[in-house]
């Protein structure tokens, strides 16, 4: 991975910066640096036990180990910042299987914003076009900036199992108003769509990911296979013998 750390805000923001720049913002650094702090502020709301500051260190980190694969890697890395700035964990949309990211509404902030400093708008309607795109994971192969961005939002799948671990337990405490029951289905729904998809990965660098990932999401099916069938059992009155 990068040399992203979230525990580092000036790093962060110096480089938000660098590629606003390098996405043509033409606004001062000072102001440029308000809205990278403001999305900071969004990554780090006390509900994010996941989708927070370290997730966006990751992304960010994966998109620079695969930004030879891109044309444009600062609106990659725009896009990236502004992939999950409006998020909310209890929402509607979480009850269909869609997680707490608003890409709609993200990347609506993100032509808004980068439009505010001074971006041209090809590129901020590039931004947008990519944050859009992680709605479905499933961008178009030759479209490689919109791989590199869906395979960098993904590659936690394929995080070694320790850290899989943590991520498991994170996005749990981020639901955890869900009760478990509901939890496991819409889990075990999302592991499965996921599993039976041809690939998971549509870079050529992030391919490297496939098997580690699958391993991960294999494993945690099965679990939750077995976990969904105690759940179910205990549910299920006992029929003793008739008085």
């Amino acid at each position: 991975m990068g040399v992203y750390s979230a525990d580092a805000p000036q790093w962060f923001l110096s480089s938000f910066v660098r590629s606003a720049r390098g996405a043509g913002a033409t606004a001062p650094d000072d102001e440029v640096r308000a809205v990278g702090q403001g999305l900071l502020d969004r990554w780090d709301q006390p509900d994010r036990h996941f989708h927070n500051r370290r997730h966006l260190a990751d992304v960010l980190g994966r998109v620079d180990e695969l930004s030879e694969e891109t044309h444009d890697p600062d609106l990659v890395r725009l896009a990236a910042w502004y992939h999950g700035a409006i998020f909310d964990a209890k929402g509607r949309a979480t009850y269909a299987n869609k997680g707490g990211e608003d890409e709609s509404a993200s990347a609506t902030l993100a032509t808004a914003e980068l439009t505010s400093l001074g971006v041209p708008e090809p590129a901020v309607r590039r931004v947008a076009y990519l944050v859009n795109a992680l709605v479905r994971h499933a961008p178009d192969a030759s479209d490689f900036d919109c791989a590199v961005l869906c395979d960098a939002d993904l590659a936690m799948l394929a995080a070694e199992p320790q850290r899989y671990k943590e991520y498991l337990k994170d996005v749990r405490d981020e639901y955890a108003h869900i009760p478990k029951p509901d939890y496991v289905r819409a889990r075990i729904a999302i592991l499965t769509k996921l599993l039976d998809r041809r690939s998971l990965f549509s870079s050529p660098l992030g391919a490297a990911w496939e098997e580690p990932a699958r391993q991960n999401l294999d494993a945690e099916l099965q679990r939750l296979r077995k976990e969904q069938r105690k759940l179910a059992e205990a549910s299920t009155p006992s029929t003793g013998p008739a008085s």
